[in-house]
């Protein structure tokens, strides 16, 4: 009995060998975090309420549709800035003023629409502006050799400065009808639907076509286990979200927004010359520039994503709250939950590693933690301290898996 026992346990581990090493395995270790918070917070501490005669407490509702739904649209931001930084990481590279990009571009929105130009032609001068931020920046990395890190923080610095100029009284009401809508619309449930089983049947006619060309050309085959855990898993998810959504309100455009901008960035960095080069330079800097790789120009292009990304996530933060404020992007911790959403989601500081998708699980993690710590009664205090031993777990497991490679 002992043996078979065995048995199953090292045949469990061959199988979960076998998916870590899949491209949908690079997301088990960030779904198990969020897995853990969500049965803490939504089963565990209930059923000790319960336990011990607190039935009525607020805890109980982690789990509700309509704390789900507020989840979604508080991690909408981090998610968005952690997409951004996700992209100049894979470089090896760091990027501190995301979040003071944001708010510039967040109060240039709400100047902007309070002239009077019309709500999606400021949207794009947002935009195009977060773009020219992040690739002024670049430029100094790349070109004069400055470090990211003192180029960004200068860049920190003097972004708050510029906001508390755009922003002298520290706040502006955004009521342009455009953007307030962008937080505001709701896809029908049917059509949210749809469109959840439309993402579900594209994953699937990718994966099994990956299957089909590798045995086309005679390379290995992924796990036949494997390959249908991953579908399966995938339109779990994906299809359990929407018909939660569904069941408080309906999907907001703003998710849907942040997913396609996800998707296309994921498109750009896996499966473009120009992606495949971010990896290469990330690996292995000095190689990437033997074989030809344009690193400079590169460079700037990723910080010039971070930009366009901070200017999404500031449009986002304007149009969810209705109002542009200082302490809301360049004053308080949203840098640091970008950063920490960034890398908690598996993404490598040290470069060569991680994936877009991957951002916005960690911006789940880190947004699942402050929603939870708050419902729970915890002090601001310990919210910061446990964010902080999370953040430091998961680059030491960065740091240590990086270096078991290089051990090999």
């Amino acid at each position: 009995m002992f043996r078979m026992q065995s048995e199953k346990k090292i045949k469990f581990l061959d199988r979960l060998s076998l998916l870590r090493e899949t491209q949908f395995g690079a997301f088990l270790p960030v779904l198990f975090a969020l897995t853990a918070i969500w049965g803490y917070f939504g089963l565990i501490l209930p059923i000790h309420d319960l336990i011990s005669g607190e039935a009525e407490n607020f805890r109980a509702i982690f789990l509700s549709p309509r704390n789900i739904y507020n989840l979604f649209m508080q991690s909408a931001v981090i998610a968005a800035l952690a997409v951004g930084i996700t992209v100049v990481l894979l470089l090896g590279e760091i990027d501190l003023s995301a979040a003071a990009t944001a708010g510039v571009c967040a109060a240039l929105l709400g100047v902007l629409v309070l002239a009077g130009v019309p709500g999606f032609i400021a949207c794009l001068i947002v935009i195009f502006v977060g773009i020219i931020m992040g690739a002024a920046q670049g430029l100094l990395v790349a070109y004069v050799g400055i470090p990211s890190f003192v180029v960004t923080l200068a860049g920190l610095l003097g972004y708050q400065g510029l906001m508390q100029k755009i922003l002298p009284t520290g706040n502006l009401n955004v009521g342009d009808p455009f953007v307030r809508s962008i937080a505001r619309i709701l896809i029908p449930d049917i059509w949210g639907l749809i469109l959840a089983l439309f993402v579900f049947a594209l994953f699937l006619f990718t994966t099994l076509r990956k299957q089909f060309q590798r045995k086309s050309k005679g390379l290995e085959l992924d796990n036949n286990w494997t390959v249908w855990f991953q579908i399966l898993a995938f339109g779990l998810i994906v299809i359990s979200a929407v018909l939660t959504l569904n069941a408080y309100r309906s999907l907001p455009l703003l998710l849907v927004l942040l997913i396609a901008f996800t998707a296309f960035l994921d498109w750009i960095t896996r499966s473009t010359p120009y992606g495949r080069s971010i990896f290469a330079v990330g690996g292995n800097a000095e190689s990437a520039r033997r074989v030809g790789m344009k690193i400079k120009r590169i460079r700037v292009s990723a910080f010039a994503i971070v930009g366009l990304m901070a200017a999404i996530g500031g449009i986002f933060g304007a149009s969810r709250y209705g109002s542009v404020s200082y302490t809301a992007f360049a004053g308080g911790s949203l840098l640091l939950e970008a950063i920490g959403a960034a890398v908690i989601g598996g993404t490598s500081l040290f470069g060569g590693r991680g994936s877009v998708w991957n951002a916005i699980l960690g911006a789940l993690v880190i947004g699942s933690l402050g929603n939870g710590l708050d419902l729970s009664g915890a002090s601001a205090a310990d919210k910061l301290m446990v964010s902080g031993a999370i953040l430091l777990l998961a680059v030491a497991i960065d740091a240590l898996s990086r270096n078991s490679v290089g051990g090999r």
